[in-house]
């Protein structure tokens, strides 16, 4: 039997000891770095720790016993997870995660934010100093995933053979993000454009990548590969729709974040694909108006929250959400699996769609 518990705590004191470590190292650079120190431990002490679980259950899928080297290349996957949730705050502008500051938000806080340009540059610019400060520490933690991974301790042989899997994961991760960005505010993406923006940003680099790392590294079977890919792709979209609807319908003082984000930056999200596709032309018109911009507040986002419920899509939302877990775990029924690992990925299958709002 998987205890969860057990599990996050020996992933969250792995990473307890880096940030100790690091820590160290870079005070030895300079005392002016303690802030970057602060937000490095910040980001890794929250998390439900999926895709570390994704990637111990794909190598304990294979066949292979619990051991330290698979918790420190599971905790790499947080690591990656860390770097990418610290530069998508940046983007989003994004002031609150798990209930805490952002990285961007934190350091503007203690008194490193703005700064004036040089004279010479045109129409009075300005720098983000805080934006900076935290896009160096995504890359930071970026860099620290490569090395923890590759000095897991489990066999030379078994590390390098993932090597193109890392190229995948950080090359779809980025694609993912970026066509997030280039669709968000154009009001023109339709259902198909953003489930596959969620696709890459999310679904891959949430299941499918870390199961596939996991299971490379155990030796596993192309079936077993194939396998994960059938389970991966649809729990992943399934975990981004419940984000989608998480992000305009949740509490923020459950979820840890604001549920006005979304719809002030017009994210391309299926939900609002849906809802737009849905609705009268009249009602079309409205949400057309009252969508988007910073100065949207929460009656305006009462409103478009009414919309997608009079429209039926976030009861569509939902009904995707509840087709691609069952799609997710006839999917594990198709190729032999160890018992435990099978008990194990169907319960996060629940868990990782399955968030209260």
């Amino acid at each position: 039997m998987h205890d969860a518990t057990g599990f996050k705590q020996r992933i969250d004191a792995y990473l307890g000891r880096l940030a100790d470590e690091e820590e160290a190292e870079l005070l030895r650079l300079s005392g002016e770095l303690a802030p970057l120190c602060a937000q490095l431990r910040s980001s890794l002490t929250s998390g439900k720790r999926l895709r570390a679980a994704f990637l111990y259950w794909g190598w304990r899928a294979s066949g292979q016993p619990d051991c330290d080297g698979v918790i420190k290349a599971a905790a790499a996957m947080e690591l990656v997870h860390a770097a990418a949730c610290t530069h998508d705050d940046i983007i989003d502008d994004s002031r609150l995660r798990h209930g805490l500051p952002t990285a961007h938000a934190a350091f503007a806080a203690g008194g490193v934010g703005a700064w004036e340009a040089a004279a010479e540059q045109p129409h009075g610019h300005r720098q983000d100093r805080s934006a900076a400060l935290a896009m160096m520490l995504g890359d930071l933690l970026m860099g620290y995933a490569g090395k923890v991974f590759a000095t897991c301790g489990l066999p030379g042989a078994y590390v390098a053979r993932t090597v193109p899997l890392w190229s995948s994961l950080l090359r779809e991760t980025v694609a993912g993000e970026f066509l997030e960005v280039l669709r968000t505010g154009g009001g023109t993406s339709g259902v198909a454009e953003s489930l596959e923006v969620a696709r890459y940003k999310t679904a891959k680099y949430t299941v499918e990548r870390p199961l596939h790392m996991g299971a490379t590294l155990g030796g596993a079977s192309r079936g077993v590969h194939a396998a994960f890919t059938g389970y991966g792709l649809p729990l992943g979209e399934a975990f981004q729709l419940r984000d989608d609807l998480l992000g305009t319908f949740g509490d923020p003082g459950r979820t840890g974040k604001s549920n006005l984000d979304d719809l002030r930056d017009g994210k391309p999200t299926a939900l609002l694909a849906l809802t737009r596709s849905l609705l009268s032309p009249e009602d079309g018109r409205l949400l057309a108006k009252t969508l988007g911009g910073p100065r949207l507040d929460e009656a305006g986002a009462a409103l478009v929250r009414e919309l997608m419920e009079h429209s039926g899509a976030r009861q569509r939302v939902e009904d995707m959400i509840e087709e691609r877990i069952a799609r997710a775990r006839a999917a594990l029924d198709s190729v032999a699996l160890p018992a435990d690992a099978r008990s194990v990925l169907g319960a996060l299958a629940a868990s990782a769609a399955d968030r209260s709002l």
